[in-house]
């Protein structure tokens, strides 16, 4: 069994899936026994592959076609005999060893699963931590401006950012849990082809354990937030906000 198992689902972003990859082995401990695995979506040819041939630690899986997010991540279920559980964005870059940090969280706290504090390529905190979705704040996402103070309760800018705290809903760049919990719960919904399955993931796992926010350590996310510019994105984000409500409910605000 190793010390944690880290799943990273491609999609035509090969340069970015490789600054990931080299950064966590990189930065891990090498007293951290770890397994990799790039779970390929891509419907370009690439060469991630050779990442397997190169680090021992790396596995690669090339999917007939793109899974989606939640189905991607879930194809190494199967597969995993590890203590811990990263489940990481291509976009992510670590300049430290986070996962040592929050493995050792976990197991400090008991907590089922953690969220690292993370910024963006400057240094700017970005608001991963959320309270439980409605509808009103996810109207407000995709608004341009306005209801500041109502978007700084849903991403929790009320708590004190220097200790931990539960979360309802954490962004789904980089979590870190406890193997055992990812499996109990059947991983992702698949329903959710991509987006909102965080969100539904969180919820699932604060019903049987909890997810803190862990602030001792700091990792990297570009963060594109392409649905918000691509029409085709946008319109598949939409579908997952009505699935999220019509299974767990209409919460208005």
């Amino acid at each position: 069994m190793t010390d944690i198992s880290i799943a990273i689902v491609a999609y035509n972003n090969e340069s970015d899936v490789r600054k990931a990859v080299c950064s966590i082995l990189e930065h891990t401990a090498l007293s951290i026994s770890r397994k990799l695995y790039i779970v390929d979506n891509s419907t370009r040819p690439n060469t991630l592959y050779l990442l397997a041939e190169e680090h021992p630690e790396v596995l690669y899986d090339k999917t007939p076609e793109n899974l989606g997010f939640g189905a991607g991540h879930n194809r190494v279920l199967p597969l995993l005999d590890s203590r811990f559980h990263a489940i990481v964005n291509p976009d992510i870059l670590l300049k430290e060893d986070s996962l040592g940090i929050l493995m050792r969280f976990l197991e400090e706290t008991s907590a089922g699963m953690a969220v690292p504090r993370m910024v963006d390529g400057q240094g700017v905190t970005q608001e991963a931590c959320r309270r439980e979705l409605t509808v009103l704040d996810m109207v407000i996402r995709h608004l341009p401006f306005g209801f500041r103070r109502r978007r700084a309760f849903h991403t929790m800018q009320d708590m004190d950012a220097s200790r931990p705290f539960p979360v309802p809903f954490a962004q789904g760049s980089f979590l870190v849990l406890r193997t055992e919990l990812f499996r109990a719960l059947g991983g992702f919904d698949e329903h959710f082809f991509m987006y909102v399955e965080d969100a539904d993931f969180c919820r699932r796992l604060n019903e049987v354990s909890s997810l803190l926010y862990c602030p001792y350590t700091t990792v990297i996310h570009k963060w594109e937030k392409a649905s918000h510019r691509d029409g085709a994105l946008r319109r598949e984000h939409l579908r997952s906000m009505l699935y999220y409500f019509h299974k767990w409910g209409w919460k208005l605000w």
